[in-house]
């Protein structure tokens, strides 16, 4: 139950509630050693807020507390909150200690009445535990029992004195009279409002048939906070409070690291797959293929060893694991080994923070790096226009904050636009790719075509590829024109048949070519080599002659040199 450390610990006169979104809502907290009014109608967790309070604490900050309740008991208060997993057992009496103080059915108020006991008897126990936090639970339970306003008026000054006095960080709730919150400022008690520093309205309603809780902060004397209405929802671990991303929140880290989408056209068309940590948002009408795309990218991921939730919205797990088998798309062995999980989120009924907040928990339980949200329009039939879209806002700050890679579909209405219409779940503008999928019917056939709208960061394709689906897998086909009009399915199939034909008859005339070619090479190699031999035989008859008429002229001179010595001639009188 740990809250964000963004904010915490900053300001020590705020103390720390331990409730995500509300810490930063107020700054760091509630005033410290002073009062807050919680005021909310039945339902709306005033009981379960400041009991967390409490805990938190009594865990967290040191901090033993007292919860003094007026109207349930203290064993049914820690017999409900069992299911937060708060450890109260181990907490009571040393550092969480309950008063039963709920006033008795038969008790008829007569002559003076004040708090002065109840409250003499929990100065000692400040004392002995050394409390720095409390609680009044429903303290209209026993102002009710005073004979009018002035008296009534005259206890609550009398219990805002004392905890001013003993500095203790004090927390009064207030039942309203109905859930919607204008009503608060007709109940009785409504002077508390000005009295106290800080006040919390807690709101429960109705809205499209879809219960939605909701929390603001009316006042806080001396500090600065969040004014604007924020949802909550009351979960595993007590309560969570919707807040968008503040002024001092740090940056999600990014990372040019790429993943892929599960086939490699696709990762091709993005100039090498998905950002680590982007939000893709794949959209298309009933039937494009958009669970299919969404599955090879479980799937990739999977084989990367990357854990990866996959919640679905239309369908089981099961039946998403079969259908996906049909196109190549094996999840099953993924299932088996646990690195994926499927979760089918037909069973989960509420409003989209509870889809939220249930998402966040199977993500944190399932260490998931990868997710994938099948379709995420099922959102916009789950309460009013404005929280949807910060529900979106959030689930895609919190996937980034975290480093999930996340892929959402998105159901187009058959009437709709591709810039999605007047829907209020307008989530397109948010995320960093959008991958949208449409039909393209021509010669009797529906065939599947892929673009990429944009691609935040990323040298992208701009053209249409055909989508085909088999046995053996999702693949990415080139589409072609012909006279300005898309050709896919059969008419490509010709287009493709025709062109290939044309190339081979081009390849059997560049064949003949060559061969004519070589024909030729060959007979002039015959002939360059016949005049080689020729001039071979020249050379030889030349070299030849040469050599004869060299070896006559040495014969003729040796000839006279004899001569002469025969003749017994002077050397100086031969014949040169």
């Amino acid at each position: 139950m740990k809250p964000s450390r963004s904010i915490l610990d900053k300001d020590p006169k705020k103390a720390p509630t331990g409730i995500n979104g509300l810490d930063e809502i107020t700054g760091g907290g509630l005033p410290h050693g002073r009062t807050t009014l919680l005021v909310g109608g039945p339902g709306s967790g005033k009981t379960i807020l400041a009991l967390q309070f409490l805990v938190y604490g009594a865990l967290e900050c040191r901090e033993p507390g007292i919860f003094v309740a007026f109207e349930e008991t203290s064993k049914s208060i820690v017999a409900n909150a069992e299911s937060f997993g708060w450890q109260i057992g181990e907490l009571q009496d040393e550092k969480l200690f309950f008063v039963d103080a709920q006033p008795k059915p038969e008790l008829i108020q007569a002559g003076d009445f004040d708090l002065g006991g109840m409250l003499a008897g929990l100065e000692a126990l400040i004392q002995q535990m050394g409390a720095r936090r409390i609680v009044f639970d429903a303290l209209d339970m026993v102002l009710a029992l005073l004979p009018d306003a002035a008296a009534k008026r005259r206890e609550i000054y009398r219990l805002h004195d004392w905890l001013l006095a003993h500095e203790v960080t004090g927390i009064i709730t207030l039942k309203a009279g109905g859930d919607e919150s204008e009503t608060i400022g007709q109940n009785p008690f409504s002077f508390m409002q000005f009295m106290v520093d800080c006040a919390v309205i807690l709101n429960h309603c109705v809205v499209l048939g879809v219960s939605q809780r909701s929390l603001r902060v009316q006042k806080y004397r001396g500090s600065s906070f969040d004014e604007n209405e924020s949802a909550f929802l009351i979960g595993k671990q007590g309560f969570e409070v919707a807040v968008a991303r503040t002024l001092d929140r740090v940056d999600a880290e990014v990372t040019n690291e790429r993943i892929s989408s599960g086939v490699s056209r696709l990762d091709t068309m993005l100039g090498g797959g998905y950002y680590r940590g982007s939000s893709i948002l794949i959209t298309g009408f009933s039937g494009t293929a958009k669970t299919t795309l969404s599955g090879t990218f479980a799937e990739a991921a999977c084989g990367r060893g990357e854990h990866t939730l996959f919640v679905s919205f239309d369908s089981d797990g099961s039946e998403v694991i079969r259908n996906l088998a049909s196109v190549g798309i094996h999840l099953e062995q993924h299932v088996n080994n646990g690195s994926l999980r499927m979760v089918s989120a037909r069973a989960i009924t509420g409003s989209a923070e509870t889809y939220l907040v249930r998402i966040k928990t199977l993500a944190k339980e399932h260490q998931a790096r990868c997710l994938v949200i099948d379709p995420v329009s099922t959102w916009s039939k789950s309460g009013n226009d404005l929280n949807v879209h910060s529900v979106a806002e959030r689930l895609i700050d919190w996937s980034k904050a975290e480093g999930i890679t996340m892929v959402c579909t998105r159901l187009l209405d058959e009437m709709s636009s591709l810039a999605e219409g007047s829907s209020p779940l307008v989530i397109s503008s948010l995320v960093d790719t959008w991958v949208h999928l449409n039909y393209l019917v021509q010669a009797g056939e529906r065939n599947r075509g892929l673009s990429i709208v944009k691609s935040r960061g990323s040298a992208h394709s701009n053209q249409v590829r055909e989508l085909i689906l088999s046995n053996d897998g999702v693949t990415l086909a080139d589409t072609y024109t012909a006279g300005g009009e898309v050709l896919m399915g059969t008419l490509r199939w010709e287009k493709e048949r025709a062109e290939r034909v044309a190339h081979e008859a081009v390849d059997d005339v560049v064949k003949l070519k060559r061969v004519k070619l070589d024909a030729e090479e060959a007979e002039l190699e015959v002939r360059l080599k016949s005049l080689q031999v020729e001039l071979q035989a020249k050379q030889l008859e030349k070299a030849s002659l040469l050599r004869a008429t060299q070896s006559h002229a040495g014969e003729l001179s040796r000839s006279r040199t004899r001569m002469g010595e025969l003749r017994g001639a002077d050397a100086e009188e031969q014949a040169p």
